[in-house]
C-alpha cells in the first residue's frame, strides 16, 4: 500500500532474509518513489550478500543471518492513477517474466471433471466459446469480465446446481449456471445478444430459474410493510435482490452498480431485514470510504513514534471477525470507486480474503462476512478490481423507479381513492412525454435522474394539494410539473432550453391552455 515506508519494507526484507522466505510484493509500484528509491539499497544489501554467500549481513544497520533460500517476486499494472515508475536501480534486480494468456477451454475441462460433469470436453467447447463470442459481440463496457475469475464462479455454480439437481441434464446445468450467473451484470441490446447466443449454444434446452417463493413473499412484506414501496408488476426490485442472493452464495465482494435513486440501498436493506425476519440475523457496518482519507480507512503508522493507528476499516473487520457466530455480518461501502481507495482492497477481494495492512497485521475476512460495495460506475476501477466482485446492474432506463416511488406516494397520501386514481392518471398523461422531452431535446446545467425530478413533482403536490383544491387538481398538478421539471433548465451554449420548453408544453400540453404571451413560468393557479 502506498502508506508503507521504508522501515517497514525493510523490516520485511530482514524477515524474508531470516528465514529464507519467498516474498510476493502485489502491485509494488503502488508504493511512492521515494520508498522504491531507499527499497532499491535494501534488496541490493540482499542480493549481494547471496552472490557473496554469507552467512550473516548488514541490513539497515541491524545484522541479520541470512538463509539462501529467501527471494522476491512482484506483480505490477504500469499506468493507472496512483502508480509509480520503479528506479532503473531496482529494476536491474528482478528478472522480468511474461505471462500469457492461459487456454481456458483445457482448464474448463479439468475443472468440469473435478466438479464430477462426464460431457467435460462438450461443454469446456461451449462454455469457452460463448465467452470468446461475448468478448467480441458485446459492448465494450468495463464492467463486464469474461476472464478467468468469472469463469470460476461460474464452474462452481454449476458444480453445485449437479450435486442438488442429479435429474437434470449437464447442458441445463451449464446452460443454467451460465444464465443466472450473468444476466445481474447485462443489460439493455446485450442481453438480447447473451441470451441469442445461450439460445443458440444450447438449443432445445430450457430451464427455469430456481425461485424460492416462500421467501420472495417474505421479501414483499418487508418492502412494502416495513419500508412502505411498493413491489413493482414486472417484480425488479425481487429480481435484483434474488440475484444480489445468488451473487452472494458465490462472492465474498459485491458491486451494486447504478445511478442514483435506481435502488441500491433499497435492495440490501430490503434483503437484511427479511433475512433477520426468518432468523438469519444480518448485521450490516455501512459507511462512506470517499468521506475520509486513505489513512483514515485503512489506519496508518505515525512516523515519529511507529505507533500503529486504526483505521475504519481495519477495527470494523477486525471487531466483526471476533464476533463467535457465524451469523451473516456485511461491511457496506458506499461510495464512487477510485484506484487510490480500492487497491488495497485488492487482496480481501480475491481468494486470500485478507487485508494486509501497513502495519503487517492481516485481517482475514471470514466465510460468513461480506464486503458490499454501493458505486455509480467503474469509470475509475482497474481491471484487477472489476474482476475481482461480482456485479448487480440497477438500471433506470425504464422508469420503473420513479413510477414506484409515484405509486407508494400516492398510497400514503391522505385523500380519497377517487383523488388518489385522479393523480395516477395525470402522472401517467404528463410525466412520461416531459421525461422524454427532457432527456431528448434539453441540456441540464446540473445533471439530474428522473427520480429526482419526480421526488421534486411529489414535494410540490404535497405542499400544495389541499382537499379545497381538489375540483381543480389537474391546474394544480400542471403547475407542479411545469416547475417541479421546468425550474432545473436554464441557458446552456446560447441555447434557451426554458424558453423551449415553454414553447413545446404550449403546443403539446392543451388540456390546461396557456395564454400564448410569456411564459408557462409567468402563470400561476390563484386561489378563488
Amino acid at each position: 500500500a502506498p502508506e508503507m515506508d521504508y522501515l517497514t519494507l525493510g523490516n520485511i526484507f530482514k524477515g524474508l532474509a531470516a528465514s529464507g522466505s519467498w516474498g510476493c510484493f502485489d502491485e509494488f509500484n503502488r508504493l511512492v518513489p521515494e520508498v522504491l528509491s531507499v527499497c532499491t539499497v535494501q534488496f541490493k544489501a540482499v542480493c549481494d550478500a547471496l552472490k557473496a554467500k554469507a552467512k550473516r549481513f548488514i541490513l539497515q544497520g541491524d545484522e541479520i543471518n541470512l538463509d539462501d533460500g529467501v527471494g522476491a517476486f512482484i506483480t505490477m499494472n504500469p499506468g493507472y492513477l496512483g502508480r509509480s515508475e520503479l528506479p532503473e536501480g531496482l529494476k536491474a534486480l528482478f528478472r522480468p517474466i511474461t505471462v500469457m494468456v492461459p487456454d481456458f477451454m483445457l482448464i474448463m475441462e479439468n475443472m468440469f471433471m473435478s466438479e464430477g460433469f462426464l460431457e467435460a470436453k462438450k461443454l469446456a467447447l461451449k462454455f469457452a466459446t460463448l465467452y470468446a463470442l461475448n468478448k467480441d459481440l458485446l459492448s465494450k463496457s468495463n464492467k463486464y469480465d469474461w476472464g478467468m475469475r468469472a469463469i470460476k464462479s461460474v464452474l462452481v455454480v454449476a458444480g453445485g446446481f449437479k450435486r442438488a439437481e442429479p435429474s437434470l441434464s449437464e447442458q441445463a446445468v451449464l446452460m443454467r449456471s451460465l444464465r443466472d450467473t450473468n444476466v445481474a451484470k447485462i443489460e439493455g441490446d446485450d442481453l438480447k445478444i447473451f441470451m441469442g447466443l445461450l439460445v443458440d449454444l444450447f438449443p432445445g434446452v430450457e430451464v427455469p430459474r430456481a425461485r424460492d417463493y416462500q421467501f420472495e413473499q417474505v421479501l414483499v412484506d418487508v418492502m412494502e410493510k416495513d419500508f412502505g414501496y411498493t413491489n413493482d408488476p414486472e417484480g425488479y426490485l425481487l429480481l435484483k435482490i434474488t440475484q444480489l442472493i445468488e451473487l452472494l452464495a458465490i462472492r465474498h465482494s459485491v458491486f451494486l452498480m447504478g445511478n442514483p435513486g435506481s435502488f441500491k440501498s433499497a435492495m440490501w436493506r430490503v434483503l437484511r431485514n427479511a433475512k433477520t425476519k426468518t432468523g438469519d440475523k444480518t448485521t450490516v457496518v455501512d459507511f462512506s470510504p470517499k468521506a475520509i482519507s486513505t489513512n483514515e480507512l485503512y489506519g496508518s503508522v505515525n512516523m515519529a513514534t511507529r505507533e500503529w493507528k486504526d483505521g475504519i476499516l481495519s477495527k470494523t473487520m477486525r471487531d466483526l471477525g471476533l464476533i463467535p457466530d457465524t451469523y451473516p455480518k456485511w461491511i457496506m461501502l458506499d461510495g464512487d470507486l477510485d484506484a487510490n481507495w480500492i487497491e488495497s482492497m485488492n487482496s480481501v477481494m480475491d481468494d486470500s480474503r485478507l487485508l494486509t495492512l501497513p502495519s503487517n497485521e492481516r485481517i482475514p475476512l471470514k466465510q460468513h462476512m461480506k464486503m458490499i460495495f454501493e458505486i455509480r460506475d467503474l469509470n475509475y476501477a482497474t481491471p484487477a478490481t472489476a474482476t475481482r466482485a461480482g456485479i448487480v446492474c440497477m438500471s433506470d432506463k425504464d422508469g420503473i423507479q420513479w413510477r414506484s416511488y409515484v405509486t407508494s406516494w400516492i398510497r400514503k397520501i391522505a385523500f380519497t381513492d377517487a383523488v388518489k386514481e385522479s393523480l395516477q392518471k395525470l402522472v401517467e398523461k404528463y410525466v412520461p412525454d416531459t421525461l422524454a422531452w427532457l432527456s431528448k431535446s434539453a441540456k441540464i446545467k446540473v445533471p439530474l435522474f428522473d427520480i429526482a425530478l419526480v421526488s421534486a413533482l411529489c414535494s410540490l403536490l404535497d405542499a400544495l394539494l389541499t382537499e379545497s383544491k381538489v375540483e381543480a387538481i389537474e391546474y394544480w398538478f400542471v403547475f407542479c410539473v411545469i416547475f417541479a421539471f421546468g425550474s432545473v433548465l436554464t441557458e446552456v451554449d446560447g441555447n434557451d432550453y426554458r424558453k423551449g420548453f415553454s414553447n413545446w408544453w404550449k403546443n403539446e400540453m392543451k388540456t390546461i391552455k396557456y395564454p400564448s404571451r410569456g411564459q408557462v413560468f409567468d402563470y400561476f393557479v390563484r386561489d378563488v
